[in-house]
């Protein structure tokens, strides 16, 4: 059964790998390899879902030609390329998009006789239907955490997309992802919150770091911080579980995110993952 496992021994050296990352240099794959290789098959397949997402964001890349490229995600280049070419290892719903949109760009395409489009709004972007699929698999997963991160991590994006879609002028339905309420009423609200204030304790952090930051990175600071609070939040009863192990990884992400964009701050935040770990234990041991 999903969940029930608990990594004693792995939670307890997740300070001794953040150290070691430090005197080494920080590198988040090392640190996602080796707590993999302590995971039962159920939970591994959540952590490759969690990373699915720079999996999603290489896709996109590659499509598009760019150069760009997140080392954090599942698979390499080459076998990103591979996969685009005959989807094998991706989730289903992801590799079913790809398979609908690789068939509709078909010169003598048509549209009725393409078996994967089903269910699959092709005139939206590759990408608005690639995340959609993404967000959906995540929302079937065994793991309540990533489950619940997936839901936050999607509303998060939309808010933000939506945010900067207003004050560009541009309509919000064509920047969010996925359906529900939130959705909803960020396409219909024209309230400055969009009407969201009390659904969502962050919804103003978020808003007025995309409002008043004309700095994008430190627009992205205050994202992220939202971010960080959020996975500490999540798994705050959590202690030796997938989901306290899901949570870490998270603010690793958001470490290396910031190792690379500002030395300082990413050396900041990997202090708080320090002190965090060290509240846990000493929770743990009362």
């Amino acid at each position: 059964m999903f969940g029930n496992k608990n990594y004693y021994c792995l939670v307890a050296g997740l300070r001794e790998y953040t150290l070691d990352a430090d005197t080494k240099g920080f590198d988040a794959r090392e640190i996602i390899a080796e707590i993999e290789e302590e995971l039962s098959g159920a939970d591994l397949k959540a952590v490759h879902l969690l990373y699915g997402y720079y999996d999603c964001e290489n896709i996109i890349a590659l499509r598009s030609a760019r150069e760009a490229f997140n080392p954090l995600g599942n698979l390499t280049r080459e076998e990103l390329e591979a996969e685009l070419e005959d989807p094998k290892r991706l989730p289903s719903r992801v590799a079913r998009v790809i398979k609908a949109y690789a068939a509709a760009e078909k010169a003598d395409a048509d549209a009725e006789d393409n078996e994967w489009a089903k269910g699959i709004n092709l005139e939206q972007s590759f990408e608005r239907s690639l995340f959609e699929a993404y967000y959906e698999e995540c929302a079937l997963s065994g793991s309540r955490f990533l489950r619940e991160w997936a839901a936050f991590d999607r509303t998060l994006r939309n808010i933000s997309a939506a945010a900067v879609a207003r004050s560009m002028g541009r309509a919000v339905a064509g920047v969010t992802v996925g359906k529900g309420d939130v959705v909803e009423q960020l396409q219909r609200s024209s309230a400055a919150d969009f009407g969201l204030r009390g659904e969502l304790l962050y919804i103003d952090a978020v808003i007025a770091a995309v409002n008043d930051e004309q700095n994008i990175v430190e627009k992205e600071h205050k994202i992220d911080l939202v971010r960080w609070d959020q996975a500490v939040d999540l798994a705050a009863r959590d202690y030796f579980d997938i989901n306290a192990i899901l949570s870490y990884l998270v603010r690793v992400n958001i470490v290396a995110r910031w190792a690379l964009l500002d030395p300082k701050r990413g050396r900041a935040m990997l202090d708080r993952i320090m002190a965090e770990l060290d509240g846990k234990e000493l929770v743990n041991k009362q």
